[in-house]
Formats: structure tokens, sequence, C-alpha cells
């Protein structure tokens, strides 16, 4: 049986209008108007334990709503959610002793205690047994390299240092399965990768589940397997990362560095990307044309210094897939 098993999921809310200027203000007064958004429209989707799912989509697109339901904390307006055979709202105590989460601009420990202080009020409110939550503690701090902060007040620490205390405060009650909401927002390029380190060791070596919501794409791409794309309430994809990319965007790169400056080519199966100086991109369609014999009749009428084949970058592979499905409100 799947861990997270999601099916039709409909999700609407009623939101106030208001008309324009003082009147109009006054007339939702007296009068209120209301329309119906929906946010969900029949989502459905499963996870197998120990997956690594990027769940992506533009802003207004139901990410942040389909965590939140799977999390516990809205109601569906219809639809079946389970998670490990257990529904988020009938059951949420059983739930949540279950489930890690990091929101990336909000924080689970308190602001004005030391790092260390917040992880042992997290082990009474989730009631881990002492010699259960000290081998994860120190497991955690060892990993995440936490030992420098664990004695600072979580106000002082920078924003990489909070979100990897984050990340373990989510981790401290061993849950099977975590949500992570932008868990590398602004922090900076070693924090990201350490963070990113850190989600892959946890997937791998102990099975956690993790669903990973996020717009910075170069985090997809570097830990996702599966990868759910949703927009406009509706799931628009959902497939191997790696099958994603070839259904959307096959399409490869040449870039070309002449000896000299960069040649008019007319090649009937080439698209000229880009021409800077000495340098050329071409794309190509790996499936109708050999790129070995296209890169040997280029290198024999032209002199070339550098040749490389390169892959789409992952954030055009999914802004095609937004233009396919006018997910990107205009």
């Amino acid at each position: 049986m799947p861990q997270v098993l999601v099916r039709d999921l409909v999700k609407t809310y009623r939101i106030k209008e208001r008309g324009p200027g003082l009147l109009g203000a006054l007339r939702g007064v007296v009068a209120p108007r209301h329309r119906e958004v929906r946010a969900l429209a029949s989502v459905s989707f499963t996870v197998e334990r120990g997956e690594l799912l990027g769940f992506i989509g533009p802003n207004g697109a139901g990410k942040s709503t389909t965590i939140k339901i799977l999390s516990g904390i809205l109601l569906p307006t219809s639809g079946d959610v389970e998670v490990a055979g257990v529904s988020p709202f009938q059951d949420r105590k059983r739930h949540v002793a279950r489930l890690g989460v990091v929101f990336g601009q909000r924080t689970q420990l308190w602001w004005d205690l030391p790092v260390s202080d917040g992880f042992q009020l997290l082990r009474e409110i989730y009631r881990v047994p002492r010699a259960r939550f000290e081998r994860s503690r120190d497991e955690l701090v060892a990993v995440l390299r936490l030992e420098p902060l664990l004695r600072q007040p979580v106000r002082q620490l920078s924003l990489g240092q909070r979100m990897r205390a984050e990340i373990a405060a989510a981790l401290l009650h061993e849950p099977e399965l975590l949500f992570l909401d932008e868990p590398t927002i602004g922090l900076d390029a070693p924090s990201k990768l350490a963070v990113r380190e850190v989600i892959r060791r946890l997937n791998r070596e102990r099975g956690v589940t993790v669903i990973l919501t996020t717009h910075d794409m170069q985090d997809i791409e570097a830990l996702a397997e599966r990868v759910i794309v949703i927009g406009h309430g509706r799931v628009l994809a959902d497939s191997p990362f790696r099958d994603l990319r070839d259904t959307i965007l096959r399409e490869r790169r040449l870039v070309l560095d002449f000896a000299g400056g960069a040649p008019e080519l007319v090649e009937a199966e080439l698209r000229v990307l880009s021409r800077e100086g000495s340098s050329l991109v071409l794309g190509f369609d790996p499936a109708r044309t050999n790129a070995p014999a296209l890169i040997a009749r280029l290198s024999a009428a032209h002199p070339l210094l550098d040749v490389r084949i390169e892959r789409p970058a992952i954030e055009e592979v999914i802004s095609r897939l937004y233009d396919l499905h006018g997910a990107v409100e205009a």
C-alpha cells in the first residue's frame, strides 16, 4: 500500500468580494458578496515509502494547499487522503507523531531560546524516550555540523544555520515522512549544498520519504527521483524526472567555440540559439540527428577549439511545461 494516497482531492475557498471605491466597500459591509476559488480540482497521486518526490508548480498552483492538507492543517472540501493508513484530520495526533515538516519561512524552534533547549522542548512535545532522543540528536548534530550552534539563541543564527537547525528539529522524533517547503530559500551556495546532502542521506540511509516543494529547480534536479507538476489546482505531469525532461524538451544544445569568428551555418536540422564572438550554441533533436556525425562534419569544415553537448536547463523544461498548459497567469 502506498505511504501517501491522494484521490480526487478538491479544496475551495469562499472569498469576500469588494467593489471599487468607498461605495463598493460600504456595499460589501451591508450586503457582502462572495465568490468561490478552487485551489485544488480533483488532484490524485500516490507516494511509495522511501521515495524522494519533487512537488512543483507556479505561485497559486495549489502546492501549499496540498501540503497543508497532507499535514492535517487544512480540511479538504472533498476527496480522500491517507498517510500511512491514517487520515491526517481524523487521527491528527497519531499522524503528526510520524511526520516532520520544515517550512523555509517559518520556525518551529523558540526564537529566544538556545537551539539545544528548543530540541529538549520538542522531545517533551513528541514524548520521545530520552535514550532514543539523545541518539537521534547526537547523530543529527554531527551530520548537520550543529555543535557550535547549540548554545546560541535561534535569533542569533544566520539563515543557513537556522535551516540546518530546523531540519534537525523536524527529525528528532525520527519521522517516517518529511515535508520540505522551500528548505534552501535564501541560502548561500555552501549552505544549499549542505542541506541537499543531508536530505539525500536521510532518504537513502534512513529510508525517510521526502516530499520537496520548491521554486529552486536546482534542488529538484539534485534531489528528486520523481516530479509532480501542479498548475491551476490540477496535476499537469507525474513522472520520473528524466522522463519528464525527455518528454517536454528533449532538445540538446551543441556549444561550439571556433578558432576564428563563428561561421554562418546552414543546417536544416539545427537551430541557432545564440551567437557571441567565436562561440555558437545550436539546438538539435537527438532522435533525428546523429551527434557524433554532426560534430565530425562541423569540425572538418571549421577549426574548433572546444565542443560540448548540454541538456536544456531544468528551468527551461518546467517553463515549457507551464506554457503548454497555460499554468502561469499573464
